[in-house]
């Protein structure tokens, strides 16, 4: 958006001091306050002889201005420069409209690849709300590279495999209910698991029955297999339920017993690079060297381990896909699991080791229900529902316009949750707080639906916008901190995705709906000249784009009125 600008300012900075254009152009920066001007650069950063503070001074004196650089001062070794701000918001408040729900996307990507793996609950065990983190996070992840260009995959890798499936089975045999089962699957096998596992420390021979029920399952014996393709099923079409909700797809639902032969040329491949030694029967991986632990890949009875499916896994991906990238959301508790793989893969000599990444995120601590400890996601988005329902209904007036006050609950409430989860950087465990979630004020999720429900009633009220409104009206100071902001937005997406942390889009999109809300009371549209009316209203109206595609892209769906 400043680009314009910026080579204008750098090709007489260039002949003022020497220094090439382009390292003048990179080095001017975006001020995080504009009381001094609209763009600064540090003169240090130009690499020139002489002392910062005086070449200042005379670069300041020296410069031209003109119809796109209206004044330049300096302070102390910056330069700061004032721009023709009917020019600038003009162009910003026009390409927001032309681009619309694509403002902010490039093509950055394009011709790439990328697996974006997340939410990954295991089949048997709840699917928690502390799942709602990676769930979240990934999403957001795979919709940023999507408005960059590249070809995202979203997947989802269920734990489905492993001794606890012989576990469950054996479970299912002994408190399993069909009906309950049909009626519940995630919540009943969950039920069933917890059961087993109780009976299990009084008969420690269950656990002996259910590791030669997951060799059967191993070995392809096909009872075996259909009990547990049954649970695996039933708990799929739940999960995708859940995620509907959540307003979140998967173009693939994989899993660790997707894994075929890829696991068995993994094992050859760990066996003939001489990397596996023998331990009483298990083969295990030495990565002491590089501070990484031992891990076993297979167990005596010969089945395998989450490491070494996790390797087959990667070799297939690759061959099926072609990735040019691949990110694993998973939690900080899995570090040193994760540090294996990748470490595991470079030592196999694969070509393409260097496009594994993790994300990982902190803990949610203290996420449960006010009624008691339950967990389960489901449960946890129902009470933030109802809560915001009941929120929604202290105003007679505004509940009666609203069209289908369940579905906008629903979405407030997982906005709430999920803004709550963002507004960190993603490493920090914090404290689930249901005051804070319930709250229409400061930086909360129902804040940001707020501002953008309130700038959608001005536009079914004031509107249509008329994109040839006279802009040079807007001289206020909030409406050039609007402008300002919403210039920023394609700027903020390209940080984010180096950073590929959600709290820069959702610090980002509160600073900009608390200056919409600033204006708001002294930068009135209804009862005031037409011109200015127009401008204004072509000013909120980009500024609501702006916040629906940031909420977007967060992975929540903007709401009108509420």
């Amino acid at each position: 958006m400043y680009d314009e600008f910026k080579q204008s300012i750098a090709a007489q900075l260039a002949e003022l001091s020497g220094a090439p254009v382009e390292t003048i152009a990179s080095a001017i920066d975006l001020p995080k306050a504009t009381t001094h001007g609209d763009l600064a650069i540090a003169v240090p950063r130009l690499r020139i002889k002489g002392n910062p503070v005086q070449l200042a001074q005379l670069y300041a004196e020296q410069f031209k201005t003109d119809s796109d650089v209206t004044a330049v001062v300096a302070t102390g070794p910056y330069l700061n420069f004032r721009i023709n701000r009917t020019a600038f918001t003009h162009k910003v408040l026009g390409a927001v409209h032309a681009a619309g729900e694509k403002y902010g996307w490039t093509d950055a990507g394009a011709g790439k690849r990328v697996i974006v793996e997340f939410s990954s609950p295991n089949i048997a065990k709840p699917f928690h709300a502390g799942h709602l983190r990676s769930t979240i996070i990934g999403n957001f992840i795979y919709k940023l590279h999507k408005a960059n260009g590249w070809d995202a995959i979203s997947m989802n890798y269920l734990g489905d495999w492993g001794k606890q499936y012989g576990l469950l089975a054996i479970g299912f045999s002994r408190f399993g209910s069909e009906e309950e089962l049909v009626a519940d699957p995630i919540k009943h096998l969950y039920d069933v698991y917890v059961a087993i596992n109780a009976a299990a420390d009084s008969e420690p021979a269950i656990h002996d029955e259910a590791r030669a029920y997951f060799k059967k399952m191993e070995d392809g014996d096909e009872s075996a297999l259909a009990l547990w393709q049954r649970f695996r099923d039933l708990s799929i079409a739940k999960y995708k339920d859940t995620y509907a909700r959540l307003g979140i797809h998967f173009d693939v639902y994989s899993g660790e017993s997707q894994v075929g032969e890829g696991m068995a040329r993994a094992m050859t491949m760990l066996e003939d690079g001489g990397l596996l030694t023998e331990d009483k029967g298990a083969k295990v991986l030495n990565l002491e060297q590089y501070k990484l632990e031992r891990a076993v890949v297979q167990k005596n009875d010969g089945t395998t381990l989450y490491l070494t499916r996790d390797i087959g896994a990667a070799i297939e991906r690759y061959e099926k896909y072609q990735f040019d990238k691949i990110i694993y959301v998973v939690s900080s508790q899995q570090d040193l699991h994760l540090k294996q793989l990748f470490k595991t893969v470079e030592l196999l000599g694969l070509p393409y080791a260097d496009r594994f990444q993790h994300i990982n995120y902190g803990l949610v601590k203290g996420m449960s229900t006010r009624k008691g400890t339950v967990v389960f996601l489901d449960d946890m988005l129902q009470e933030s529902k109802d809560n915001m329902h009941r929120v929604m209904r202290e105003n007679d007036k505004k509940y009666s316009q609203v069209e289908n006050p369940e579905h906008v609950a629903d979405v407030l409430g997982m906005t709430a949750i999920a803004v709550q989860d963002m507004s960190a950087k993603r490493i920090k465990d914090y404290d689930f707080d249901w005051s804070r979630i319930l709250n229409f004020e400061g930086d909360t999720g129902p804040y940001l639906q707020y501002a953008h429900a309130r700038l959608c009633s001005l536009e079914r009220n004031c509107g249509p916008v008329n994109l040839d409104a006279d802009v040079a009206l807007l001289t206020e100071e909030s409406a050039r901190e609007i402008v300002t902001l919403v210039s920023r937005y394609p700027d903020t997406l390209a940080t984010a995705m180096q950073t590929l942390e959600p709290c820069t889009v959702v610090q980002y999109v509160l600073k900009l709906s608390h200056a919409v809300s600033a204006a708001w009371e002294t930068m009135l549209v209804r009862n005031q000249p037409k011109e200015l009316a127009d401008a204004r209203l072509l000013m909120y109206s980009s500024a609501r784009i702006v916040i629906s595609n940031a909420l977007s892209l967060l992975g929540m769906e903007p709401v009108k009125r509420m």
